[in-house]
């Protein structure tokens, strides 16, 4: 593990993204129902990708457990390709950054997804999952070229 002792504390923030491309049937029980033989897809899948940022260094061998002040989950629909995509933020106040969570966040929302709708079909496509922004510490402030 990486010693983060003698940095200082900064604002931290990351935002990542990824997408999951469903067939015809999946994506309209998200976009009109929103509920699976599980339950509400998106809300499940909301809850768990916060619960997944909480996680992050119980998942990540060597990543440091940070004390998170704020994690979103949103989700985009796109009709055209039959896509939902999540974008996951991540805030703390601390010593080293918040990539790790956002990303593992947006991970496991999209897994979620698939879980609860791969009773319909198992060639749901999961992609891009990606690094968006992020600022706060030594390397300063990235922004993903798109």
């Amino acid at each position: 593990m990486v010693d983060v002792g003698g940095k200082r504390v900064t604002q931290r923030f990351a935002r990542a993204r990824g997408t999951i491309e469903l067939t015809p049937s999946a994506y309209l029980l998200v976009k009109e129902t929103q509920r699976s033989t599980k339950g509400s897809v998106l809300a499940v899948a909301q809850l768990a990708g916060i619960m997944a940022a909480k996680q992050t260094a119980h998942l990540i061998p060597l990543c440091h457990s940070l004390p998170l002040s704020h994690v979103s989950v949103d989700f985009e629909l796109c009709d055209e390709r039959r896509a939902v995509s999540v974008e996951v933020g991540v805030k703390c106040e601390g010593k080293t950054g918040v990539e790790m969570e956002a990303l593992t966040a947006t991970s496991v929302a999209l897994l979620t997804i698939y879980d609860m709708t791969k009773s319909l079909s198992h060639t749901h496509v999961i992609s891009e999952i990606k690094l968006e922004e992020k600022f706060g510490g030594r390397s300063g402030h990235f922004v993903a070229e798109n």
